[in-house]
């Protein structure tokens, strides 16, 4: 089925202390996303980039170990308003960045009039609160304060308290989880599917199952970290983690959750240029986000 698509850049980096991720953007488009998706009969329009300070036109300061945070709230803010709109207006957003800290801009505003199921992708929780964190980034801890949980300048971005419930979302392919991140995931009962589950009982029977659990729903936002892959397939990303998601894993996760028809935004994010190999990690998100809008192999 097509589908309009709004295509918006973050080139945001100020959620991590690694460079190179505020070029994710770029690298996705040079990939050829656009086409990749009109090719599939889906209308396209490229919004540009969101306004995101350069990081080093800022002033650094540490707040409760975060760097950064006036910034990526206000950055965030802009998100919030522009997926909140084009759900509005029928549009599919899809946020490129841009590291994971835009997720508190991109499903709150996506979330703002009508309730979705958030899939998070990913080889980290981002869970973390400023206590719980031992880096202080605050690209762990976006899932944490779509749940209410962190600073109140997260918590309440767009509209004041949480923006998901715990039944609203599900986890996938996590791998490498703080240890009081991983108390916080089971305080706040999130469904989480890590590598060991999908090892035991194979990518398919994982995501049917998760997406059973966000059946109550009529719409799904994904949000895609790439280094929820293994970095033999994705090495363009700030943290990598081994022992991740396959290639033909992904495109599996994307194709069943096509089939649904239930995708009404998204975020991919984490791919950093600087750290890859001839764009492979970019070219590798622009047939995810086919598959996830409908490429099928027959």
């Amino acid at each position: 089925m097509a589908n309009s698509i709004r295509i918006i850049g973050v080139p945001m980096d100020l959620g991590q202390s690694r460079r190179g991720v505020d070029m994710g953007p770029s690298a996705l488009r040079y990939a050829g996303l656009s086409q990749r998706l009109r090719k599939l009969g889906h209308t396209v329009e490229d919004a540009g980039n969101i306004s995101v300070p350069v990081r080093d036109t800022l002033f650094y300061e540490e707040r409760d170990g975060m760097a950064f945070l006036p910034a990526v709230v206000q950055a965030c803010e802009l998100m919030y308003e522009e997926g909140k709109k084009a759900v509005a207006e029928g549009a599919i957003p899809l946020f490129i960045g841009g590291d994971h800290s835009i997720a508190v801009g991109t499903v709150g505003g996506v979330t703002h009039n009508a309730p979705s199921g958030l899939l998070w992708i990913d080889a980290h929780g981002d869970f973390n609160t400023p206590e719980s964190s031992p880096s202080g980034n605050i690209h762990g801890m976006p899932l944490a304060a779509l749940m209410g949980l962190g600073r109140p300048e997260l918590v309440n971005l767009g509209r004041p308290g949480p923006k998901l419930k715990a039944s609203d979302v599900i986890m996938i392919g996590a791998r490498d989880l703080d240890l009081e991140e991983r108390r916080l995931l089971k305080e706040n009962r999130i469904g989480v599917y890590t590598m060991r589950a999908i090892d035991e009982r194979g990518i398919a029977e994982v995501v049917r199952e998760g997406l059973t659990r966000l059946k109550h729903l009529h719409r799904i936002h994904v949000s895609l970290d790439m280094d929820s892959l293994d970095p033999t397939d994705a090495p363009g990303v700030g943290t990598p983690v081994p022992g991740g998601i396959s290639y033909r894993e992904a495109h599996l996760i994307m194709e069943i959750l096509a089939d649904t028809g239930c995708v009404g935004s998204i975020d991919v994010v984490e791919i950093n240029p600087i750290l890859d190999e001839r764009n492979h990690t970019a070219e590798i998100a622009a047939e995810l986000l086919a598959s996830l809008l409908g490429k099928a192999i027959l």
